[in-house]
């Protein structure tokens, strides 16, 4: 190759180069999107949790929400009130969020008031034991007690009791929907801490077949929605259900006359009491199995 030829090849790639440097800054130019620096601020101030309880895929995506105004600050459930207000400064923004959102369960059909109509053996998982035969409890619609959402929380807001029932800490719970999407009997929901009223069962059996099989479960009897403000509490499918559309009609009367307690109010987030009338349990041994 003679040097004349050197020269037109390193002219090329010289040319070839420049080309490609204009296209590059002309595409930058076009292509460019502003991310306002405030969200990589704000989501320095957020716990990184990615819990998802806020309803956004992460931290970094509810900091874009925020900084957009499209949310609020409190309404990352996980963060601290020091950082909310934090952050709500930072942007001259109000806080928001609302009352605080917990995870509660519609069973209280331990070992010692539930009845097992067989023994589970194999792996000590709920949605295991829901595959064979719903698990075997004498209730189809109750509580395992195998402790999947317990597992699952990554705040330590749920305990088992003595009695293989879910407890949840109100004070840890963050409403990350973790125990609601693995319970396999749907017996975890997310509620305002201001829903005081409330049922803790799931049985669609109707009187003393209800009850035969948990002491502690709704009868159907319909004293509650008798004794509530006209539509608090309706009756359906053998099942007392709760509006919570009149939830500030809701009255610690509605729980007076429940025979079993399946009906509860909340003084505190973590304090439910029961109506007088109810049945005093006092057993703390487990039901034996009946086949």
């Amino acid at each position: 190759m003679d040097i004349s030829s050197i020269g037109i090849a390193a002219g090329l790639m010289a040319g070839l180069g420049l080309t490609l440097s204009f296209v590059l800054v002309f595409a930058n130019r076009k292509l460019y999107v502003y991310e306002d620096p405030r969200i990589e601020q704000v989501n320095d101030m957020l716990p990184q949790a990615n819990c998802g309880a806020c309803g956004s895929p992460g931290c970094r995506a509810f900091a874009e929400l925020v900084v957009s105004g499209a949310t609020t600050p409190g309404k990352c459930t996980v963060n601290t009130p020091d950082k909310i207000d934090m952050i709500a400064g930072f942007l001259g923004v109000d806080a928001g969020g609302g009352p605080k959102i917990v995870a509660r369960l519609a069973c209280a059909g331990g070992v010692n008031v539930a009845r097992q109509r067989s023994h589970y053996q194999g792996m000590q998982t709920c949605h295991a034991a829901n595959l064979v035969a719903g698990g075997g409890k004498g209730c189809a619609w109750g509580c395992l007690g195998l402790g999947d959402c317990a597992r699952v929380c990554d705040f330590d807001a749920i305990t088992m009791n003595e009695f293989n029932i879910p407890v949840v800490d109100s004070a840890k719970c963050v409403a990350c929907n973790d125990c609601v999407e693995i319970c396999p009997k749907d017996l975890f929901s997310l509620h305002p801490v201001d829903h005081k009223l409330w049922v803790a069962c799931k049985s669609l059996a109707f009187g003393d077949d209800a009850e035969n099989e948990c002491e502690v479960s709704c009868t159907a009897c319909g004293r509650c929605a008798l004794d509530a403000d006209e539509g608090v509490i309706q009756i359906k499918n053998n099942l007392a259900v709760i509006n919570y559309d009149l939830n500030r009609k809701a009255t610690q009367k509605a729980i007076d006359r429940c025979p079993t307690g399946a009906i509860v109010w909340f003084n505190k987030p973590d304090q439910a009491v029961k109506g007088p009338k109810a049945k005093k349990i006092i057993r703390k041994s487990a039901l034996p199995v009946q086949h």
